[in-house]
């Protein structure tokens, strides 16, 4: 008899644990659940947690990283957006709108990320004071910008990859700062994104400098 109702609970924990993962769900977020163990001889039975429990909440670094990494993706648009009336090279041209497509979409899901966890960015907040949107690597100068707006031809095509280089470099060293440092599924899916790409992009354009 104990052996069958052994037999029955792990069938019913298997069940469930099926379903959860077909439903589509995300794992870490499902609520855990308890079970009815039967006890030995004259014990009473138990209960047992039984599932994925709560997903841990996301760590400060991560969410200085997302909140650092909007304004640091909003300048690389500032600057591809100058591109279409101002690069010579068709290949400049197509490089910067690869950028701002892709760094378009990473900000808005950034921000959906912390419209989601307020708790977190409050508990961010208050130990940052909101000092750590300031001295992000790789940003460009105002005088630099500037620059930028009033090169044409080739003159904008060289100064527009080497400061987007910079600026890439900048955001894989925010990067290297949050990877392995949080608990967040997607920011850390986030983190790997940007490295591989802007890794990925600072090789190209650095090909198109030494052309």
């Amino acid at each position: 008899m104990r052996n069958r109702i052994a037999v029955a609970i792990t069938a019913v924990m298997a069940a469930g644990a099926l379903a959860g993962c077909s439903g589509g769900a995300d794992p870490e977020a499902a609520p855990s659940r308890t079970v009815l163990v039967p006890g030995s001889p004259g014990e009473p039975n138990e209960t047992k947690v039984a599932g994925p429990r709560e997903a841990a909440p996301p760590t400060t670094a991560e969410v200085v990283f997302v909140q650092m990494m909007i304004p640091h993706h909003a300048q690389a648009l500032e600057m591809s957006a100058l591109a279409p009336d101002r690069a010579s090279d068709e290949r400049v041209r197509s490089l910067a709108s690869r950028i701002d497509t892709a760094q378009k979409v990473e900000i808005a899901a950034m921000r959906s990320w912390l419209e989601r966890n307020p708790k977190a960015v409050l508990k961010a907040h208050g130990r940052n004071h909101g000092a750590h949107t300031t001295g992000m690597p790789g940003m460009a100068t105002p005088p630099q910008i500037e620059q930028l707006r009033d090169a044409r031809g080739a003159a904008f095509d060289e100064l527009y990859l080497t400061l987007m280089i910079t600026h890439h470099q900048g955001a894989i060293t925010m990067v290297k700062d949050v990877l392995g440092k949080g608990t967040d599924v997607t920011v850390q899916e986030m983190a790997r994104d940007v490295e591989s790409t802007q890794l990925a992009e600072i090789g190209r354009m650095r090909a198109l400098l030494a052309d």
